[in-house]
């Protein structure tokens, strides 16, 4: 009677451990990345043919006049290294929206949502692990990619410059590479991290629940919101917000600076002092609990 006693709690004691929790969340964003390579190929293959162009940029380029401007060496240094990282997070942007699309539409589809439901694994924790890949996995591995791309940039043009007898210290002078990765993380973080989770939570309901064409039924419904308060009011209410929410939050920073300059101005606490944030991300999560319980009670297509 007390061995049998000793082994309820045995049990239930492992199922109270984080680790019964954890464990198969994590193995569920391993699943995701071993299912969809795409998730890291596409970014890396962005950043792969970026560095050829920079080397035939670099290569046709490296004996033009060098300005004697400061800011003007300053913006001719900084120019491909902020393009670079613009192109692999917009390029991990895309991804996450094409994954939220397909992520539980596809195992519909495929009616492999008759397998993962045979798996001791909640609904709560798929959903979960589905969206960490737009909202942590993308943002930190184009961040990764970003640095790294951004490194051998400025190795790639020290010894091109070395092997052409130029002198390298102007070069190294303008490479602030570590502050603006501070900065870079800081933008990944609040923006591809916490500002965009409404449209991810958005995708993923839509993947959830759409009976065929997921992607039509994610991009229809906004347009027709614009076009009716279009019509209706001559307004464009919905069109702004929407605006706001991609380029991220409104700061009084100098018109036309970028995206991360912008978020630079705005600190960690006015960030999250901002209601957008907090609206979205309760958006994000009431989408979130619609996804829950449209993945409980539905079966493949």
């Amino acid at each position: 009677m007390s061995t049998s006693a000793n082994t309820v709690s045995e049990v239930q004691r492992a199922q109270a451990s984080p680790g019964v929790v954890v464990r198969p969340y994590l193995w569920s964003v391993q699943r995701e990345l071993w299912e969809v390579r795409s998730v890291y190929l596409v970014p890396l293959s962005s950043a792969a043919i970026f560095l050829a162009s920079f080397l035939i940029y670099t290569g046709n380029h490296m004996h033009s006049a060098w300005p004697t401007d400061p800011e003007k060496q300053h913006q001719m240094f900084a120019m491909p290294y902020d393009f670079a990282a613009a192109l692999i997070m917009g390029t991990a942007f895309i991804v996450g929206i094409f994954y939220s699309i397909e992520a539980l539409y596809g195992e519909r589809r495929d009616r492999s949502i008759l397998f993962w439901k045979s798996m001791p694994v909640s609904d709560v924790t798929t959903v979960l692990a589905k969206v960490t890949i737009p909202l942590v996995v993308l943002p930190l591995l184009s961040f990764v990619i970003t640095l790294v791309t951004q490194w051998i940039m400025l190795l790639l043009s020290s010894l091109l410059l070395m092997g052409s007898g130029m002198s390298v210290s102007a070069m190294w002078t303008h490479a602030s590479l570590f502050h603006g990765s501070l900065g870079m993380f800081y933008h990944i973080v609040t923006v591809h991290g916490l500002w965009y989770a409404p449209f991810y939570g958005w995708l993923l309901f839509i993947s959830a629940c759409a009976p065929r064409a997921p992607l039509i039924w994610a991009f229809l419904p906004p347009f027709v919101i614009f076009g009716v308060e279009k019509l209706a009011f001559n307004t464009t209410h919905f069109l702004a917000l929407l605006q706001n929410r991609l380029i991220g939050p409104t700061t009084p920073a100098p018109h036309g600076a970028p995206m991360m300059q912008v978020m630079a101005s705005l600190g960690p606490l006015e960030f999250l002092a901002l209601p957008g944030l907090w609206i979205g991300l309760a958006i994000a999560a009431a989408f979130l609990a619609a996804d829950v319980q449209l993945r409980r009670y539905r079966g493949p297509n």
